[in-house]
């Protein structure tokens, strides 16, 4: 059976980290809105260049564009069997549109999906991001007040030098969060009424949050 699983949550919820940790365990494909984006951006592609301008005011990049690219990655033979998909759908209109793509992907297949929502406070939220820093070569993540690094700008993994990401600030981060409740929230309650939400308490260590995960997904 193909494993859907979606992860849902506000900016700096910990949806990236812990989708990764679970791709490694079982194998389902991590499929990352916000690296898929970043490629194209990186690249400068027409899409990309359109995604960058919205990405660096803090606004959700336009549907057209986040949904090609993730259906060309959804239809790719690795994720056939299953997958993790984190930073789509973010609307109620990307949610349909997720859903017609899948129907085409997955007609004949039998399928099991699950949405998990990360629940986290904003204070919680705003720490993580101000204090983020991320390696643009092997793309580790860091947070200069929860884990710190052994040589201050320096990333653990390969020794390159650690970057802030142009949206890592309060202001724009703040502007996030008001995107973010104003049109991904209702996705909660979509997702809710056709009884494929599960909500996940995403505070504590990295460690203790993905335990958590494994229990809500078993």
């Amino acid at each position: 059976m193909k494993k859907e699983l979606i992860f849902m949550g506000p900016p700096a919820s910990g949806k990236g980290t812990q989708t990764k940790k679970l791709a490694a365990e079982t194998g389902l494909v991590h499929v990352d809105t916000g690296s898929l984006l970043r490629e194209a951006m990186a690249q400068g592609t027409e899409a990309g260049k359109i995604a960058k301008d919205y990405v660096e005011r803090g606004a959700l990049v336009p549907v057209e564009v986040v949904a090609q690219i993730i259906k060309d990655r959804l239809k790719q033979d690795d994720v056939q069997k299953g997958f993790i998909l984190d930073g789509f759908p973010r609307s109620i209109e990307q949610a349909e549109m997720l859903d017609d793509m899948l129907k085409e992907i997955d007609d004949g297949k039998e399928v099991q999906t699950k949405v998990i929502y990360f629940e986290i406070p904003i204070e919680n939220l705003m720490e993580r991001i101000i204090y983020r820093r991320s390696c643009p070569k092997c793309g580790a993540i860091y947070n200069l007040k929860t884990m710190p690094i052994k040589q201050e700008g320096i990333c653990d993994a390969c020794g390159s030098e650690l970057v802030q990401r142009k949206d890592d600030t309060e202001e724009i981060a703040k502007k996030r969060f008001d995107t973010y409740f104003e049109q991904t929230a209702p996705l909660i309650d979509f997702y809710n009424n056709r009884g494929l939400l599960v909500r996940l308490d995403a505070t504590g260590s990295i460690d203790e949050i993905y335990n958590k995960l494994k229990e809500v997904i078993k």
